[in-house]
Parts: structure tokens; sequence; C-alpha cells
């Protein structure tokens, strides 16, 4: 079976995801990219005119989607919001070590590196973050937050998390991912009571 374009487009999304939770967006390559996804030059600028900014964008709006439908999967096991919280801090802390401490999310990653070198990368990192806020916010309204709680729970779990996640990866401990989960469980249990 011959290899379509659309296999083509997803190799490229998805390799450049991968480098850029690897390396970050500034030391991957086009070359390095065609080369990871096993594509022809050409072919990235046939299914990305703007070259790397155009295929960034993209693996960054595969990965946020991605990213926030593991939501629901770490936290829908527990009936509790607390134990929820937790079970999903711990859940990634466990990821993190097992990767040797690999960038678990290059969205917050790749926003911190071109805040300001690359506009519309950030641009496109701000609309991955705010889906993110708008699903966790809805995800917490369906598990009894009221709106206001929920939004607040959503910000904190992620500036929790992004935070811990360069806190690991720089100290090599998974330490802070499992402190986070559980100060933010008690601030979920705390939520949901109100």
């Amino acid at each position: 079976m011959a290899d379509g374009p659309s296999t083509t487009r997803r190799r490229l999304v998805t390799a450049m995801a991968e480098l850029m939770r690897h390396q970050g967006y500034s030391a991957t390559s086009v070359k390095q990219l065609t080369a990871a996804a096993s594509a022809p030059m050409g072919s990235l600028y046939h299914h990305f005119p703007e070259g790397k900014v155009q295929v960034a964008a993209a693996a960054l709006r595969d990965s946020g989607a991605a990213y926030i439908e593991l939501l629901p999967l770490l936290m829908d096991p527990h009936a509790d919001l607390a134990a929820a919280v937790t079970g999903a801090f711990d859940a990634a802390a466990d990821r993190i070590e097992e990767t040797g401490w690999l960038n678990m999310c290059p969205v917050g990653t790749i926003a911190g590196e071109i805040a300001e070198s690359e506009p519309d990368l950030r641009a496109v990192a701000a609309e991955v973050m705010t889906l993110w806020i708008e699903r966790g916010t809805t995800y917490f309204i369906a598990r009894g937050l009221a709106p206001d709680a929920a939004r607040e729970l959503t910000l904190a779990l992620l500036s929790a998390l992004e935070g811990a996640f360069i806190l690991s990866r720089t100290l090599r401990t998974a330490e802070p991912v499992r402190a986070a989960g559980r100060a933010l469980a008690a601030r979920a249990a705390a939520l949901a009571v109100t």
C-alpha cells in the first residue's frame, strides 16, 4: 500500500511533536524533522508551505488536544475528587520518572521557549491552553464544582503541573509532581464542599 499524503502529513506532525518534546523548537531543524518523519524535504513544504512554524503549530494543536483527553482518563476512576487529583499527579510522576525525565508536555515548554521570538506559535500555545482551561472547567463542573471553583481548580492544576514538570526534570526527582498533587488534592477537597 502506498504512503498517502495524509500519512506523510501525520508523520511530519508526530515527528515534530516528539522532537519538540526532546529538544525544543529552536533546536529542531527542518532537516532533522524530515529525517525523523522519513519524508522528503519537498513533502514538508507541500503539506506545510510556511515551513517549520506551521508544522510546529499543527504539532502543538494535536498534542494539546491529546493531552486534555488524559484528564478524564486519569480522574474518572476515582469517585472522590481529591483522590482523583492525587491519582492523576501520581500517574504523571510515575511517567516522567519512567521516561528518564523526558519533557511530558511540549506545549508549556515551547510556550516558554518562544514566547517572544515566535509570536505566531505563542498564539497557538495560548489557543491550546485556553482549550485546556475550557475543557477542564467543564469537566470539573460535571464533577460537581461551581463554575468559578471549577475554573480555579483547572488553572491551579495546569499551573502546578507545568511547574512541577520543570522542577522534576531539573532536579531528576518526581517529588515536585507528587507534592503538587497532594497540595492540590487538599484544595480540590475544599472546593468540593463549598
